[in-house]
């Protein structure tokens, strides 16, 4: 599969680059991190959000809103399912990672998705991107089989547990957390997601 780095000009339907930031007091809590052998997913870490960088984050890159700063750290070179949330994610690569990408638009009314349509992109380390709202996501790929560590910023909440009670029917069906919709590729296993995905579960 093509991999594209973040800042060829065909990434920018899915995101863009936070140019004028550095992060440096989040990347160095994420040196001392730990990367498992499998993928954690953490949506929030004190330390990552006591940092100065917490408020450069809530007040200008998300406009004054409650924010929450975690991590995706570990080892994965497979697609496995794509998400999606009703705003923009800010990842901050703290290793070299690849990002595997598709548009929301191209699930169809019946909650299905071509994973052909699935577009790879390495982020290199130190670089801080914007995820649109409409990108499909998931977890990111290492690069050459090595570990990644990823930081996640999103509106505070968000990939939290659901307490409420919702509809099955339509697009709630494929939610899975708050403010996180899921669809899967029946390879992955991953129980109550939708297995909309059909075609190869991508490999790196």
């Amino acid at each position: 599969m093509r991999i594209l780095n973040v800042s060829d000009e065909s990434f920018k339907k899915y995101g863009k680059i936070l140019k004028n930031y550095k992060f440096n007091s989040i990347m160095q809590v994420m040196e001392n991190i730990e990367c498992p052998g499998d993928i954690i997913y953490e949506p929030s870490i004190c330390d990552l959000e006591s940092t100065d960088d917490m408020a450069v984050l809530s007040n200008e890159v998300y406009g004054g809103m409650p924010i929450q700063i975690g991590y995706c750290n570990g080892h994965n070179n497979k697609l496995n399912a794509l998400e999606y949330h009703r705003d923009s994610e800010v990842n901050i690569a703290a290793t070299d990672l690849i990002l595997l990408l598709g548009s929301q638009q191209d699930i169809t009314d019946e909650f299905s998705y071509d994973s052909s349509k699935v577009e790879a992109f390495l982020v290199p380390k130190g670089t801080a991107i914007e995820v649109y709202a409409t990108t499909l996501h998931y977890a990111p790929c290492g690069v050459d089989g090595n570990y990644f560590k990823c930081v996640v910023v999103l509106p505070k909440g968000t990939n939290t547990e659901i307490d409420f009670c919702l509809s099955k029917d339509g697009e709630s069906s494929l939610l899975f957390a708050r403010n996180k919709w899921i669809i899967a590729h029946k390879e992955a296993n991953i129980e109550n997601a939708v297995n909309g995905i059909y075609g190869e579960n991508i490999k790196l």
